[in-house]
């Protein structure tokens, strides 16, 4: 039986909706504007700045980009060609591969992050108080944990 959103549950998802819809465009938008990148390599070069030695496996770098391995491996080789980001052979495994991020890939973060924090700040932050602030917080690490969760694979008898 479909559990149907009643009136508050619809007004509440579709606001949700619309709202990281229009500001991931938005910040898309201007990081292609201001940087010359798409917020989906930004994101790439974020995480590999954070990494020890500023790298990661490619398949832990999809995971924590939460990008396929095959839209991930493309993204790569565009931030090659752009010099920020080397493929290494993994030292421990044949088959694997390892993003690097190079000093250049460093420099175009560097020269990002501020007009992506300002963007990020007056769309989503600005607008909101405080309390709103702590109350999207408990909202969305609410629902981070429970889609985290490992599925159900019960078997169902049979």
């Amino acid at each position: 039986m479909t559990r149907w959103l009643n009136e508050d549950e619809q007004q509440a998802w579709r606001a949700y909706l619309g709202a990281t819809r229009l500001v991931f465009d938005q910040l898309d938008r201007e990081l292609q504007r201001d940087a010359g990148m798409p917020h989906a390599y930004y994101e790439i070069l974020v995480r590999l700045s954070e990494a020890p030695d500023r790298a990661l496996r490619m398949s832990a770098l999809a995971d924590r980009s939460q990008s396929s391995r095959s839209r991930l491996s493309h993204a790569v080789s565009r931030l090659e060609e752009n010099d920020w980001v080397r493929r290494e052979s993994c030292p421990d495994d044949k088959r694997g591969q390892i993003a690097r991020l190079t000093d250049a890939g460093f420099e175009a973060l560097a020269a990002a992050a501020p007009g992506h924090v300002e963007g990020v700040r007056s769309h989503v932050f600005d607008p909101l108080t405080p309390e709103q602030v702590r109350q999207l917080h408990t909202i969305n690490q609410t629902l981070l944990d429970a889609l985290a969760q490992p599925a159900d694979t019960t078997a169902v008898p049979g």
